[in-house]
């Protein structure tokens, strides 16, 4: 049975785990979306959220990658998206706790653990225009990979559940999720994060909205989250800003919910063990 707020609490462990970790090895990371905003708003987790996302630029997370491959710290793992050769619902790294079982509703369901999100940051050019030119092509496929990946669902839009469901029909040789992927991987490495002015998270929800100016990440400064002091950007209020507006109004009551939905939850049973 879900519990949002164990499940918070074993995801704070796994995040305690992390900023030690890069403590330890010298690595830089950031809060980011919708964690950032429930530290400054909450001083934690958003009441109904459940899950934590961070950043680390493009240097850091390829050697946070190589620290952690195919090693097992107590409960956690981490897995880097761009090397499984199967089909996947996200573009995001993760760390999983493996004593936990964790499969979300969906067309792609992955039996695996609670986890955080560990996203790439990425240069995007040093003007405006270098940023759309560049961007440009790994929003498109973005969006296509998304189409692929989603499900027809209330609430969506007209055009876009249609676009979902024509992406059914379209043989895997000629819309291929595995190339899409390594595709996107691959626009995202081409510009670096500390030589370029604009920089961001190129796989995140928001799309443009997450490419902000490089001071805006700046030095990463210490935000209080929970009973703990975890990472995120210098000027969080610009990025918060940026991303969502007036991010202190809390939003309808009707939208005070989780956006995920599972078909298994456990908190004390192992996926490793069913695999």
């Amino acid at each position: 049975m879900f519990d949002i707020k164990e499940s918070q609490n074993r995801i704070l462990e796994i995040m305690i785990w992390f900023h030690d970790f890069c403590s330890k090895n010298g690595l830089r990371y950031y809060m980011l979306g919708g964690t950032l905003l429930g530290a400054l708003r909450h001083s934690g987790f958003i009441p109904w959220d459940d899950d934590i996302d961070v950043g680390m630029p493009r240097k850091d997370y390829e050697k946070f990658l190589r620290l952690t491959d195919h090693k097992k710290f107590g409960r956690f793992i981490v897995e880097e998206n761009a090397n499984l050769k199967d089909r996947c619902a996200y573009l995001a790294s993760k760390v999983y706790d493996t004593e936990t079982t964790m499969v979300q509703k969906g067309k792609i369901r992955l039996r695996r653990g609670l986890y955080i999100d560990v996203f790439p940051l990425d240069g995007v050019g040093n003007s405006p225009a270098e940023v759309k030119q560049n961007y440009k092509p790994i929003l498109k496929l973005e969006r296509l990979l998304y189409t692929r990946q989603s499900t027809v669902r209330p609430g969506r839009s007209l055009v876009k559940n249609a676009a979902i469901m024509l992406s059914d029909f379209i043989p895997d040789s000629i819309l291929n999720e595995v190339k899409l992927q390594k595709e996107i991987y691959r626009l995202c490495r081409e510009h670096d994060y500390d030589d370029s002015k604009y920089v961001g998270n190129l796989m995140g929800n928001y799309y443009e909205r997450e490419i902000v100016d490089k001071d805006i990440f700046g030095k990463p400064v210490l935000y209080r989250f929970e009973n703990m002091n975890f990472y995120g950007p210098e000027d969080a209020d610009a990025y918060l800003t940026h991303i969502y507006g007036d991010y202190m109004q809390l939003p309808p009551e009707d939208k005070r919910v989780s956006l995920h939905e599972f078909v298994e939850f456990d908190l004390n049973k192992s996926f490793l063990r069913s695999r």
